[in-house]
């Protein structure tokens, strides 16, 4: 039976999906097998022996701590896509209500007494916008969310313009072939009327942002519904100030920004919505589910993906350092121990690897597991018996 716990409010859409014969779900589980976790900070959280996954229900990844879950063969999941659709539509909310200050209008008008239809009909030029067809929409990040973003802009009649270094195969098929691509981040930064980040926040992206207020297209409005240290509050203060930027749209105010006229604070709303809660839940335990019981990997963060079908007999599921000679060790105490490999795969992620062997002739004994857990390289070893 492995123990689940829940540190946030998970959709009971999603936990429906663990049979009750083998997990127990609960929120104050001292000693869990796997973590169910939404916007709950992990960081000063204990990390039992016995905990084998973390799985975030969302995107980002910021409130576990990575490295200390690698180190201790702590397999962390998230769920990208989940959520796309609901951050999707809040950005394509964004691009109209940073043109046509909408919601300064609407401020305004809460406001009026008197003739109201009077005060409106002289006071509504103070916010006129305008309209976002015809105009270029920069998109940093063409992944789940951004790509979903880039071909809705496009049939709202904008042109597109899209910077992402890393895109992947997926990303690429399923995005339109009328979206332009920019060669490198000036470039976009330049071009762009409207601007919408979907990057994470990490050394990299801090480095290539740095500058990006000082190259953007004076009167450019910003949208930023992906993490709130892509942008330096201070720099982009100055830029609204001067007009350099005209609105900026963030689902990540901080209280210098709050009260700026210029400045669109949403709170943190991208993805609150029960479609995208449940999507979330759905494949954050499915994902728990497959490596606690077959030992796959699916959507980690730390380490590889590696994925085979379930089997009947034993399957020795292996996380370990990517350095040589650790499979030499592996198939030795297998051959010692007389168990033959019907099926292997190995795969690397950065400074992690993943092996599961799938084995005829029986499961190792403790004393082998003990001998491949005694290796400085190997993190962690598990026996399953389907």
């Amino acid at each position: 039976m492995y123990k689940i716990k829940t540190l946030n409010q998970i959709s009971p859409v999603g936990l429906l999906r663990l049979p009750a014969e083998s997990f127990a779900v609960d929120t104050s589980e001292a000693d869990p097998h796997a973590v169910l976790v939404r916007s709950a900070d992990m960081h000063s959280a204990p990390l039992g022996d016995d905990l084998l996954c973390i799985a975030r229900a969302g995107a980002g990844v910021n409130n576990i701590p990575i490295d200390a879950c690698s180190e201790k063969g702590i397999v962390v999941f998230n769920t990208p896509g989940a959520n796309a659709n609901a951050v999707k539509e809040l950005v394509l909310c964004s691009l109209f209500l940073s043109s046509r200050n909408i919601c300064g209008g609407i401020n305004w008008t809460r406001n009026l007494t008197g003739d109201i239809s009077a005060q409106v009909e002289k006071g509504k030029s103070q916010f006129v916008g305008p309209e976002i067809a015809g105009k270029t929409l920069g998109i940093v990040g063409i992944g789940a969310i951004g790509g979903l973003v880039a071909n809705d802009a496009l049939a709202l009649g904008m042109e597109v313009l899209g910077y992402d270094p890393y895109i992947s195969v997926d990303a690429a098929w399923g995005l339109s072939r009328n979206v332009r691509r920019a060669y490198n981040i000036s470039q976009l930064f330049a071009e762009s009327d409207y601007i919408t980040l979907h990057v994470p926040l990490n050394e990299e992206t801090k480095r290539d942002y740095a500058d990006m207020l000082k190259q953007v297209k004076n009167g450019v409005r910003i949208i930023n519904l992906a993490r709130g240290g892509l942008v330096n509050t201070d720099e982009l203060l100055a830029a609204l100030d001067s007009g350099k930027v005209s609105c900026y749209v963030t689902d990540f105010p901080d209280e210098k920004m709050l009260r700026h006229e210029r400045v669109i604070p949403i709170p943190h709303l991208g993805s609150s919505t029960p479609e995208s809660e449940d999507n979330c839940a759905r494949m954050a335990v499915d994902q728990v589910s497959d490596y606690l019981l077959h030992g796959n990997i699916k959507n980690s963060v730390n380490f590889p993906n590696v994925d085979l079908p379930p089997i009947n007999g034993c399957r020795l599921c292996i996380l370990h350092k990517n350095v040589p000679n650790v499979l030499k060790d592996i198939t030795s105490v297998m051959g010692d121990a007389g168990i033959n490999i019907e099926n292997m795969i190995n795969k690397s992620y950065k400074t992690q690897a993943y092996t599961i062997l799938d084995l005829t002739g029986g499961c190792p004994d403790e004393g082998h597991i003990k001998h491949l857990e005694a290796n400085k390289d190997i993190i962690r070893v598990r026996a399953l018996v389907g």
